[in-house]
């Protein structure tokens, strides 16, 4: 197993190990819609930062937390916040999360900005 498999799958123990809920939709929200997150039904939110690979934001707006619960009757898991390549992160860990969100159960993924 590769070392990057490795930490997607720490990832993906770690938040497993804080809900049961499997997801059906990847969300990433930008700093425009983090309102939408107001609208799931929560069963968990787990900062960025408490997630083994996952890295920090610096964009104002970006709250740095995954929400795991219920919109509108479907599982979701959501990204509030996101790292970007133009902040200087290395593309792998741009998008380590959304590989995260698909070892939890995600098979669609929508992915909003600010644009």
């Amino acid at each position: 197993m590769t070392n990057q498999m490795q930490a997607i799958n720490s990832a993906r123990d770690y938040i497993q190990s804080k809900t049961q809920l499997v997801p059906e939709i990847a969300i990433v929200l930008g700093s425009g819609l983090g309102g939408l997150a107001d609208d799931v039904q929560v069963d968990v939110a787990i900062s960025y930062r408490d997630i083994p690979g996952f890295g920090q934001s610096t964009v104002h707006g970006h709250a740095g937390e995954l929400i795991l619960g219920t919109l509108a009757g479907r599982n979701v898991v959501m990204m509030k916040g996101r790292l970007h390549y133009y902040e200087g992160h290395p593309m792998a860990d741009v998008i380590f999360p959304i590989r995260v969100m698909k070892v939890l159960g995600a098979k669609m993924l929508v992915v909003t900005n600010a644009a």
